[in-house]
């Protein structure tokens, strides 16, 4: 299992988060065997509310939860950070945790794409941000800001930690 970082520009429809970097984990076995592996793993390190569908394919973004997303099937470019971020290829066993704020929407799948998605316990309850409103992202900024890391990271590998 290997780990990348990448950290989200600031921006002003999709804030992004303000200190932690997306966490990119390549080769994850959960998620390499499947929905029922990935759901039970995430929800072993404490990620709850655990669902299995595609990504949307608009900009969006939570201000209230981070949000863990595996892929068990297929493939896919998935843009994160918003129109100013950057675009992820992503195949079966990647992992993407994204801290809350940042923008991400699936550009293009590809044979089968499917992921599941978790959250860290008690943050179930997500919102669905598209930033259309400036005052509602304000207030959206001062959430993401406010909110902690998660105790646990989702598959278990160092990089929850770096975000203390």
């Amino acid at each position: 299992m290997e780990l990348e970082t990448w950290t989200a520009p600031p921006g002003d429809r999709i804030p992004n988060h303000p200190r932690f970097p997306v966490l990119v984990y390549r080769g994850v076995p959960a998620a390499l065997e499947g929905p029922d592996a990935a759901r039970e793993g995430f929800a072993a390190h404490g990620w709850r509310g655990s669902w299995v569908d595609g990504v949307f394919d608009f900009h969006h973004f939570h201000s209230t939860s981070h949000e863990v997303l595996a892929v068990v099937a297929g493939a896919a470019t998935i843009e994160l950070g918003g129109p100013l971020g950057e675009a992820f290829e992503v195949a079966a066993g990647d992992v993407l945790v994204l801290p809350a704020g940042t923008g991400h929407r699936r550009a293009i799948a590809r044979d089968g794409f499917t992921v599941v998605g978790a959250y860290p316990e008690g943050q179930e309850r997500y919102d669905l941000l598209r930033g259309d409103d400036p005052a509602e992202v304000e207030a959206a900024r001062e959430r993401i800001a406010a909110l902690p890391a998660p105790p646990r990271d989702p598959v278990g590998g160092e990089g929850v930690a770096g975000w203390r």
